[in-house]
């Protein structure tokens, strides 16, 4: 590569491979068209019911993450329809974009159409980007979002154009309004381009000078300024939230959930990749950054996918060599090939809604365990509600328990202490019984004057998942009004 020079375009580079839109566009369209297709079936997941929910009342933010997901929920229903398909088109087109974005990483970095067209196959076919394309996760459009500022960061360090940086700060501004973990990936840019890029450099790097990086960092933080004010006014929620999802189990369980992230095939070539990427001066960089976000969300204690826009740029990068490697000899072609797909097979199963579901129970993806019996769930709940008198409310344990509700009975009155849904109380105080689902029987009898049991949840799935065998309990006479009664009800998870 040639060197560059702050804020001024490069114009005497070679030209960039073509882009193998016969190779990598049908990849795409199929990964979309399929995941549309298997969109129907299981059902939804508590989280999407949650964001659904969400979606009826558009904040500026919520207690446990930042506005953009619950808003895609309710624009793809509105677009789409109210059905858990039309709720999953949006992240199926999330899919469908993170491998457009990959592709043009690889290009980017050289990559013809033989490396193009692997680093397609691979991101098309990698667990967690289909898990987050069949689910309307927060994940779903942090992928995208993540992938998307890679690559302008990487225009700005390859072509020496300046005016890439203000567009990786717009990506990383707007992906505040999704997750707050872009912020990972921007301290870790920090750190690679402070770092010298050669024994003859010394002090910070040259692109600190130029007006277009701060250009860049400025309109990031603009426009992430709307959370960072909801955060103060509300007590910064997101720091309670982080504490509470960070977990030793985490800690334990990050090297392997990596290793998933794509398959084994991708995670080789992701280290080859990064390897190739540190040894370039040019991209170092961006190798740097790599290390650091994954070792900060392992100190953090989060999961392993947090910091998937990591390896995913590392195994776009590791199509290149990949490619060249495999072109020297056919057999090395077929192994690669093999090794990428192959390794896939046991991630597609997983991560899609392809399991029967007595196999859901021994299945390592909670998604699809979390994904059934909801109708099921609401009908049974609902029952129970209409055998007491008017009046009477529903208190859920969880967010799904209450999204479930307001899709599957919405004409029952619910509330829950979790998360965001506490702000969304109290109950009124003419709420004299209470149908309390999944709360610890012992809990509610010193609150209430009368507590039976109304059975258990039983969704007649056979899957044994978070809901199975929850107790519901019916309460009457709180023995406290509901407005300061109601902290005993608030958790976060």
């Amino acid at each position: 590569m040639l060197a560059q020079t702050p804020g001024l375009r490069r114009t005497t580079a070679p030209p960039l491979p073509p882009i193998a839109w016969r190779a990598t566009g049908p990849v795409a369209a199929a990964v979309v068209t399929v995941l549309l297709l298997l969109s129907p079936w299981y059902g939804y997941h508590r989280d999407e019911l949650y964001f659904r929910l969400l979606g009826q009342t558009p904040a500026w933010g919520y207690f446990d993450q930042p506005p953009l997901t619950p808003l895609l929920a309710r624009l793809s229903t509105a677009l789409f329809g109210d059905t858990v398909v039309g709720l999953r088109v949006v992240p199926a087109l999330c899919a469908g974009a993170l491998i457009l974005l990959g592709v043009a990483i690889t290009r980017e970095l050289g990559g013809g159409r033989g490396a193009q067209t692997l680093a397609a196959a691979g991101l098309g076919t990698g667990m967690f980007p289909l898990l987050a394309g069949h689910t309307l996760l927060t994940q779903s459009a942090d992928f995208v979002f993540w992938t998307a500022c890679v690559l302008c960061v990487l225009r700005a360090l390859l072509r020496g154009d300046g005016r890439w940086w203000p567009a990786a700060g717009a990506v990383a501004g707007a992906a505040t309004f999704n997750k707050h973990l872009i912020l990972l990936l921007l301290a870790g840019l920090a750190i690679g381009l402070l770092v010298p890029a050669g024994p003859a450099a010394k002090g910070p790097r040259a692109w600190f000078a130029g007006r277009w990086f701060w250009s860049g960092a400025a309109l990031a933080a603009l426009l992430a300024s709307p959370n960072v004010i909801y955060q103060a006014v509300h007590g910064w929620p997101q720091l309670t939230m982080a504490a509470t999802l960070s977990e030793p189990i985490n800690r334990i369980m990050f090297v392997p959930m990596l290793v998933a992230l794509l398959s084994m095939g991708a995670f080789v070539i992701a280290v080859a990749g990064w390897w190739w990427l540190c040894r370039r001066r040019e991209t170092r960089p961006l190798a740097i950054a790599v290390l650091v976000t994954i070792l900060l969300g392992w100190v953090s204690g989060g999961r392993a996918d947090y910091v998937a826009g990591s390896l995913i740029l590392a195994f776009a990068a590791g199509c290149v060599p990949a490619a060249t490697w495999m072109r020297a000899r056919r057999a090395r072609s077929r192994a690669v090939w093999w090794g990428l797909l192959g390794g896939s097979v046991i991630g597609i199963a997983i991560a899609l809604p392809l399991l029967p579901l007595a196999a859901l129970g021994s299945s390592p993806n909670e998604v699809p365990r979390e994904s059934v019996g909801w109708p099921q769930f609401a009908a049974q709940v609902a029952g129970v509600y209409r055998a007491h008198p008017p009046g009477t409310v529903v208190i859920t344990s969880n967010y799904g328990e209450a999204g479930a509700l307001n899709r599957f009975a919405p004409g029952i009155p619910v509330y829950s202490g979790h998360n965001e849904l506490w702000h969304q109380g109290p109950p009124p105080e003419t709420a004299r019984t209470v149908v309390a689902v999944g709360l610890p029987p012992e809990r509610l009898r010193p609150r209430f004057t009368t507590c039976e049991s109304a059975g258990a949840v039983d969704h007649g799935t056979g899957v044994e998942n978070e809901e199975q065998g929850l107790p519901i309990t019916v309460c009457s006479g709180p023995r406290t009004p509901w407005t300061s009664a109601w902290a005993g009800f608030r958790h976060a998870s």
